[in-house]
């Protein structure tokens, strides 16, 4: 059974939607479904939310030294995260802003950073980048949306696109036009690259590889699916980047299990096959 057979398989032995992209950094060789299709982003996004940041602060437009006081109002319709759970009055800087939106996934700290850009400017970022079915349309998701919710009520992206933007950053770490094209300069974008690989939650594409596999990633969950967008590698070498989003998940599947474990189950057993087939 060829890879994609396999990944196939993984994906249709599920009564949920599955949509991923990878592509083999050795070989070149891609496989995808529904890669190009719109779905929810959960927190992924901050990926490009991040890169937006770096981009202003190449411009001199923020400060990523800028101290931010940690205020209470910060913490209102936050659900992931730690700075929620401490106490109001805590400074730490931009800098330190994006790594904990992106390494823990902590709302409190995007909203420090959205406050410094607009949406419209992550999201227009996004669109000059090439990136067509993203788009941002909160500052944070409304805790109250229904698993039902339409995908216009959140923000979106696809497998495609995270791929793309992970594989720009990637090249970036050495390339001038890469970088350009991120607007950042080689510093930020190694910032970026260290960012990805300090990212602490195991679930999804970590789940089932050698525990000390190096993976510069960001996960992601929501309403309706969880979702993992890295760059994997072996050797300390990249490997392949997969991008794995899973939709209409349902609360709970028929023997029991619930949808959301059945869903990081799927990410992380895509990337394991990978990982065996792509070595093959």
């Amino acid at each position: 059974m060829t890879t994609a057979d396999q990944l196939r398989a993984i994906c249709d032995a599920q009564p949920f939607v599955t949509r991923f992209m990878v592509r083999n950094l050795v070989t070149g060789e891609e496989i995808g479904r529904g890669a190009d299709e719109e779905t929810p982003s959960g927190s992924t996004r901050k990926t490009s939310i991040m890169m937006a940041a770096l981009k202003a602060a190449h411009e001199g437009r923020i400060n990523l030294d800028e101290p931010i006081t940690y205020e209470k109002r910060l913490a209102e319709e936050v659900a992931s995260g730690m700075f929620r759970f401490m106490t109001p009055g805590i400074v730490i800087s931009l800098r330190d802003a994006i790594t904990g939106m992106m390494v823990l996934s902590d709302n409190v700290c995007t909203k420090m950073v959205l406050e410094r850009l607009t949406l419209k400017e992550v999201d227009g970022y996004c669109k000059a980048l090439g990136m067509v079915n993203t788009h941002h349309r909160f500052l944070i998701p409304p805790l109250a949306l229904p698993a039902d919710h339409a995908l216009t009520t959140v923000t979106t992206t696809s497998a495609a696109d995270q791929l793309f933007l992970l594989q720009t950053i990637l090249d970036a770490q050495s390339s001038p036009q890469a970088q350009e094209k991120l607007g950042c300069g080689a510093d930020l974008c190694g910032f970026a690259m260290d960012t990805l690989k300090h990212q602490v939650l195991r679930y999804g594409i970590r789940s089932r590889l050698p525990f000390e596999t190096l993976v510069a990633s960001k996960s992601g969950r929501g309403k309706r699916g969880r979702m993992d967008a890295g760059i994997v590698y072996r050797d300390r070498a990249p490997f392949f980047i997969i991008t794995a989003y899973t939709d209409e998940v349902p609360q709970t599947m028929p023997d029991g299990t619930p949808g959301y474990t059945m869903s990081l189950e799927t990410i992380g057993r895509l990337a394991e096959a990978c990982w065996n087939g792509f070595r093959s």
